[in-house]
């Protein structure tokens, strides 16, 4: 789960706001390499936080692309170099790191906190809070990349993430982010039996559950592969919480045999098409229109 904003209905009908915080004591992320957050339902969701290696070989993925990116520009604009050739080696440069920075600020945005490299090497960039990133903070811990490559090859960067409790360089520190692990988590088999066929064939379900927003999506999913993760006393708060939402969410009352957690898990199916109802996914939510996962895991 990419740290779900979890919006709640109390017994009153009354909504609460999304809750976005507070963390655990730095100890905890210190000495375990994770980053919790607790949700309204006293529910800790735990995100893996990607070590300095892995995030190196990340970067070094992303700067061949760049550089290869930056010479198919250069060799369109070798016809301007030859007519201005003083000018050839500032507009290299300009080149460089208007692609540099367009393509991380640009894949970050779009792919939820993700660039090639960090694809390629399972990880993602989320808010400290758990959150997905957007635009305001992918660009803001990109411009900070120059000052983190001083002198050479991130070493401020690096000394800056070794320090962090959370390995967070100077960018991260300044977007409040972290780059976190994900991991492949494998679709509950109880999402394939659910035990009430006759709703999943109803059209008009099907329609109101299509119609959930990517964020409503999100958590069912979250919920659903992570749900054997929880105690119980959390396991009972989460579902509560998440089936009274669901209710609202798409005007139909629970029916009355179903308890919460089979109510959300009958949504998480009608989610799902058919041939995927037993195959592994990632623990990232669907792309939004701005991932979805990170992932996270929870107690």
């Amino acid at each position: 789960m990419l740290g779900t904003n979890i919006d709640t209905v109390d017994r009153h009908g009354a909504r609460r706001l999304p809750y976005t915080g507070p963390v655990t004591p730095a100890s905890d992320t210190l000495l375990d390499g994770t980053h919790t957050v607790l949700t309204p339902e006293y529910v800790e969701f735990r995100f893996t936080l990607a070590g300095v290696y892995s995030r190196f070989l990340a970067w070094l993925l992303d700067a061949l692309l760049v550089l290869v990116g930056t010479g198919a520009v250069l060799i369109v604009l070798q016809f301007a170099m030859v007519v201005f050739p003083g000018f050839a080696s500032a507009m290299a440069i300009v080149v460089y790191f208007l692609i540099d920075w367009g393509y991380a600020i640009a894949l970050e945005s779009v792919w939820s906190g993700q660039t090639v490299g960090k694809r390629i090497m399972g990880l993602r960039v989320i808010q400290e809070s758990g959150v997905r990133i957007g635009f305001y903070h992918a660009a803001l811990r990109n411009l900070a990349r120059p000052v983190d490559r001083l002198p050479l090859f991130y070493l401020v960067g690096g000394v800056a993430a070794m320090a962090s409790r959370a390995n967070q360089r100077l960018g991260d520190l300044l977007a409040g982010t972290i780059v976190v692990r994900e991991r492949r988590l494998k679709v509950p088999s109880a999402l394939g039996t659910t035990g009430d066929e006759g709703l999943l064939a109803d059209p008009l379900f099907v329609s109101r559950v299509k119609r959930l927003t990517t964020e409503e999506r999100e958590l069912v999913l979250s919920a659903a592969v992570r749900r054997e993760e929880l105690g119980i006393e959390a396991r009972l708060r989460l579902f509560s919480a998440l089936g009274a939402r669901l209710q609202d969410a798409l005007a139909m009352e629970k029916p009355a045999h179903l308890s919460d957690e089979k109510w959300a898990l009958l949504v998480a199916t009608a989610l799902l098409p058919r041939p995927a109802r037993n195959a592994g996914t990632r623990s990232t939510p669907p792309r939004p229109p701005r991932p979805s996962a990170t992932s996270a895991s929870s107690r």
